[in-house]
Parts: structure tokens; C-alpha cells; sequence
């Protein structure tokens, strides 16, 4: 089986190069080899490697940028996915594609199924429900994962920057009203790999597993209870803070306006995928200490 995977640098590229060679071999491309932008590049790629699996952890991620740049993100999100797509058709090669909880404007209070209406509130949601559109309408075999919350010991993410932050500052200020559930880059690989490993060794009917999960772990917290967690298990650590847990105070969104607006509630539910691939999914809360655990280690190093 040949996988071939875009986006290798990135948060959750770096961690698929870890799993896929587990299951087949794996032709990695990050940006540097593959411009998204590219598109005859990128068609090119697909039509030499010919892979049984295209994994696309590629995106254009940076949430207010966006609001501003719609060409580029629009050509990274949704037109080079939807080439992948029409590869992997002609190919009879499977879609693997990574989406977002941004797809959903966060008025409800109940998590998110597959089926829930989307109704993207900012350009990158907008741009991200795009390319799961054209991926689903291209007909192509594939597996739509949208996650959440992003984070991993590489790259800059909330996690990261929360941490960074406690040993500089002794007060932080942290949105409390947008609730969601941070997912591992390490997780969604591993995940990722389950599922594929399943699809490959299946003789009969693989192509029922066709379709859109959400892929994240189990619990909810806000962004507010998130930082709290993390300064808590870096104090267990003794990490070198100058933050306190107690000088971390909760504000709304409207204190702290952002370019693109993000929902509030934005929590997905992951029954279907754990249904599907005979799955069990873990709290949120098992990865986020083995992340302040890794970068404790590195601290040491």
C-alpha cells in the first residue's frame, strides 16, 4: 500500500510520518516540495506516486489572516482539495482530509454531529467547509476528519503559547466563552492510522467506511479552563513559572475582539467514528499532560 501524504511539516504531518510508515509506505511532501498553490504541481505529484491513500494535512490555518487573504485560503482549502479529490477519483485512491469545528457558528449547546447544519462565521471555517464540499461531491473514496482545537509539542499553538506565557508573565487574561475540546496532533495521527489499517485489511465492502467523522477526544472546557489546566500540570512538574494558576482571570469574547469571529460553542460529537472503526476515544485531558510532560523533558534536555 503507498500513502501519500501533504502537509509532512506541519502539527499533525509531523506525527503521520510516525504512524503511516506503520502501514504502508509513505511518500511524505511538505510545502517546500509541494506548493498547494501549485495546482499542475500538485496534480503531477498524485499522477506519479499513483497512491493507494492521499492523506492532506495541508491547510491554510491562520484563523484572522484569513479574513484578509480569501484568494489564498480559498486556493489552499478548497480548489486544491477539490483537485486531490478528482485525483483520487480517476485513481480509485482514497481522500484522507482534515476539516474543522469552525465549519459550525456555535449557537447551539449541544455537540455537533455529522449530520448538523453548517454555518461557517469566519473565512477559514467558510473556506474549510468548501473543501468538504468538493471532496463529497467528487465521489472519491474518502475519509472528511474535522477536528478541533489543534495543539502538539511543535509549531505554534494555544497550548504551546500558554506555557511560554506563564514563564514571562505573572497574569493572563483568557477567553472563557467559547467552548470546544483541544485535540492532540499526536491523537488525530494515531487515529488516522487505526482507521486506514482498518480500511486496508477489510476484503469485503471497504467503501462503507466512506464518509465524515468528527475527530476529537472526549470531555468540553473553555479556553480559560484549558490555560488553567495546563499552568496546574506545569506547577506538578515544576515547571520555572512566573504565573500562578490564581492570576489567571476569565473574560468574555467581546474583551478581546479578534479579526474573524469564532462560535462559542463548537463541541463534536464522536460517536460515529468510535461506531465505525470500533474506537475508544479518550479525554481530552490524556494528551494535554503528556504534551506538559514532553516539553518538561525538553526543558530538562
Amino acid at each position: 500500500m503507498r500513502i501519500l501524504l501533504f502537509g509532512a511539516d506541519g502539527q499533525v504531518g509531523y506525527h503521520l510520518r510516525q504512524t503511516l510508515p506503520e502501514i504502508g509506505e509513505l511518500i511524505s511532501c511538505n510545502r517546500h516540495q509541494v506548493d498547494l498553490c501549485n495546482l499542475d504541481l500538485l496534480k503531477q505529484s498524485i499522477r506519479d506516486t499513483s497512491p493507494d491513500f492521499i492523506v492532506n494535512a495541508a491547510a491554510y490555518t491562520a484563523v484572522d489572516h484569513a479574513e484578509d487573504d480569501i484568494g489564498l485560503a480559498y486556493k489552499i482549502n478548497a480548489d486544491a482539495v477539490e483537485l486531490m479529490a478528482l485525483e483520487a477519483k480517476k485513481l480509485n485512491s482514497w481522500l484522507i482530509h482534515y476539516s474543522t469545528d469552525y465549519v459550525f457558528d456555535g449557537k447551539t449547546n449541544t455537540p455537533n454531529l455529522e449530520s448538523s447544519r453548517p454555518n461557517p462565521i469566519n473565512v477559514y471555517g467558510w473556506t474549510k467547509l468548501q473543501g468538504e464540499n468538493a471532496v463529497i461531491a467528487s465521489d472519491c473514496k474518502h475519509l472528511i476528519f474535522r477536528t478541533s482545537w489543534v495543539y502538539s509539542e511543535r509549531k505554534s499553538n494555544f497550548a504551546k503559547t500558554i506555557l511560554k506565557l506563564a514563564t514571562e508573565k505573572d497574569e493572563l487574561k483568557i477567553v472563557s466563552d467559547q467552548i470546544g475540546v483541544p485535540t492532540s496532533a499526536e491523537f488525530i495521527a494515531q487515529i488516522t492510522a487505526d482507521c486506514l489499517a482498518q480500511i486496508n485489511k477489510q476484503s469485503q465492502a471497504p467503501n462503507n467506511y466512506s464518509g465524515l467523522y468528527h475527530l476529537s477526544p472526549t470531555g468540553r472546557i473553555s479556553w480559560y479552563d484549558f490555560a488553567c489546566f495546563l499552568v496546574e500540570e506545569a506547577q506538578k512538574l515544576n515547571f520555572s513559572l512566573t504565573l500562578k494558576k490564581s492570576k489567571i482571570f476569565p473574560i468574555s469574547s467581546s474583551e478581546y475582539p479578534t479579526l474573524a469571529r469564532r462560535p462559542h460553542f463548537s463541541l463534536l460529537n464522536n460517536t460515529k467514528i468510535q461506531e465505525t472503526f470500533d474506537l475508544k476515544i479518550p479525554d481530552w485531558k490524556h494528551h494535554a499532560q503528556k504534551l506538559v510532560s514532553e516539553l518538561k523533558q525538553k526543558e530538562i534536555a
